[in-house]
């Protein structure tokens, strides 16, 4: 065996080895700190605010501005507030992550699962019929933002969703559509007054959210919602400014 030969192959081999687990530390790197990198639309007194409360945004600031318009909806009773639709073919919980599998798996079920988006954050708060563990999803408005007040509950048990409970509502339009205040200046608004110290900015995402009355019909507005890390605490920050915590149901103005 040629020995000097082999050891340049193995010296080659360690090397390439070397420069493709730098490049892949490099871009998990990129990957999770890639939504940090750019805070250039929060202003410098936003930036210090967030460095001296030790306040981290693990999720990228959207830069759209959309106009939209507030609405109105309607619950539609078709049964028990609280029913539990059992599924007659159980579907493996895998696909919710899926949103194409999920649909061509649960629409022969599940009327109008198109229509709804998956939010991975969401939780299913009360129990239905003694089951807590559930997939939630929500309507979409004009097909692309959701409606976070209603939700379509996916129960899973032993790797299986098993039923779920759907909450049917009619959505209305109810006024002229208005610009959204910039994201940036709705997480600055968060920032300057609202989260504690050491908070961690999970998720943000358009979408609607108002809150709820004592009846069949009600109004949302359009809200950039801010999820913090761990389950710690939500906000929504209406177009105006003002927030809203859903677990005080608290709005505060401007």
């Amino acid at each position: 065996m040629d020995w000097s030969r082999a050891k340049n192959v193995l010296i080659c081999t360690f090397l390439l080895l070397n420069v493709v687990l730098g490049y892949q530390l490099w871009h998990d790197a990129q990957e999770t700190a890639g939504p940090n990198l750019d805070f250039t639309s929060l202003d410098e007194n936003t930036q210090r605010l967030m460095e001296e409360k030790s306040i981290q945004v693990l999720a990228p600031i959207p830069g759209d501005t959309p106009q939209l318009p507030k609405l109105s909806y309607t619950y539609v009773h078709s049964g028990e507030k609280d029913e539990l639709v059992q599924l007659l073919r159980p579907v493996d919980s895998k696909l919710v992550f899926t949103h194409d599998a999920l649909v061509e798996a649960l629409e022969p079920q599940i009327k109008d699962i198109d229509s709804y988006q998956y939010d991975p954050l969401d939780v299913q708060e009360e129990l239905v019929s003694g089951q807590a563990d559930a997939f939630v999803l929500h309507p979409l408005v004009q097909g692309k933002w959701p409606l976070f007040n209603v939700k379509l509950a996916l129960f899973y048990s032993n790797q299986k969703i098993t039923g779920y409970r759907k909450i049917q509502v009619e959505l209305q339009p109810s006024d002229e559509a208005k610009k959204m205040l910039p994201a940036s200046k709705a997480l600055a608004r968060l920032i300057d007054g609202y989260l504690p110290r050491d908070s961690v900015v999970k998720d943000i995402r358009l979408g609607y959210y108002g809150q709820t009355f004592n009846s069949d019909s009600q109004v949302a507005a359009p809200v950039w919602r801010f999820m913090l890390d761990n389950g710690k605490g939500v906000y929504y920050v209406q177009m105006n400014g003002d927030v809203i915590s859903p677990k005080t149901e608290h709005t505060e103005g401007s």
